[in-house]
């Protein structure tokens, strides 16, 4: 323990020197540093997705970095420093785990403890915040519709049983499909985003993170692609050269390798 204490330690003290001593370091802000934070984040999402525990290990290190950078303009300000940052975590995770660092019961039920937390949070603030609150604006939008759900189910909005979500999938399907032939654009993309948000429910409900699963299609979908484009080379042609059933051929092979 003491070792990774003297680690952290480290890292507060480099990057204080840091902002005293480096001038890329000392322009930077809170502001500055958030679209490099967001992208920091999906190079970690990436990493896992590939199962890559090395990556991991070093992804995880880039956000600490940006963690304690951010603590150390809160202090330079005098808003913050790394021990209100970690004081308050702390004081929050036992104030949320009343089953494990207090008397509640909640017989080992995963879904009891979500309820709890969201109950909880509803709490802090004076009671003032609302369910939907602190669901960040700027989040991708799969995300944000699966996370949405959760906070809601979090409360006893949902489903009596799961399998019933497919219904209302389908009538998202049929209610997409009328307004298809009536060439409305506006109300096809609203119908649209109702399919979506129907199909992140059943994801949820069927213990699928959309968004993981919707990355690895992405990813065969490449896979398979690259196969097409770089058979095509192969044959001294271009893309734009090949009919669709040539291009399909190469697709069905790129399926079979896997």
């Amino acid at each position: 323990m003491q070792k990774k204490l003297d680690a952290f330690r480290e890292l507060l003290g480099i990057i204080k020197e840091l902002r005293d001593k480096c001038p890329w370091d000392r322009e930077q802000t809170l502001e500055s540093l958030r679209k490099l934070t967001i992208e920091e984040t999906f190079e970690l999402g990436d990493a896992i997705l590939r199962e890559d525990l090395e990556g991991i290990k070093g992804e995880l290190g880039d956000l600490m970095l940006h963690i304690v950078f951010y603590a150390q303009i809160g202090s330079e300000k005098g808003a913050f420093d790394m021990w209100d940052v970690l004081d308050g975590i702390n004081r929050k995770l036992i104030y949320r785990h009343p089953h494990v660092f207090g008397d509640t019961d909640v017989k080992d039920s995963s879904r009891k403890v979500m309820e709890n937390w969201e109950a909880l949070k509803l709490k802090e603030k004076g009671g003032n915040k609302r369910v939907l609150d602190g669901v960040p604006k700027a989040m991708p939008a799969l995300v944000k519709a699966n996370r949405i759900q959760e906070k809601a189910s979090g409360v006893g909005f949902d489903w009596d049983r799961p399998e019933q979500v497919w219904d209302k999938v389908m009538e998202e399907v049929r209610e997409l499909s009328d307004e298809i032939e009536k060439e409305d654009q506006d109300r096809t993309e609203a119908e649209f985003g109702d399919l979506l948000f129907a199909l992140v429910n059943a994801a949820r409900l069927n213990g699928i993170d959309p968004e993981a699963a919707l990355e690895r299609t992405n990813l065969k979908f490449i896979k398979r692609f690259n196969h097409i484009e770089s058979q095509t080379l192969l044959k001294g042609k271009s893309l734009k050269d090949m009919t669709l059933a040539e291009m399909d051929k190469f697709w069905e092979e790129a399926k079979r390798l896997k």
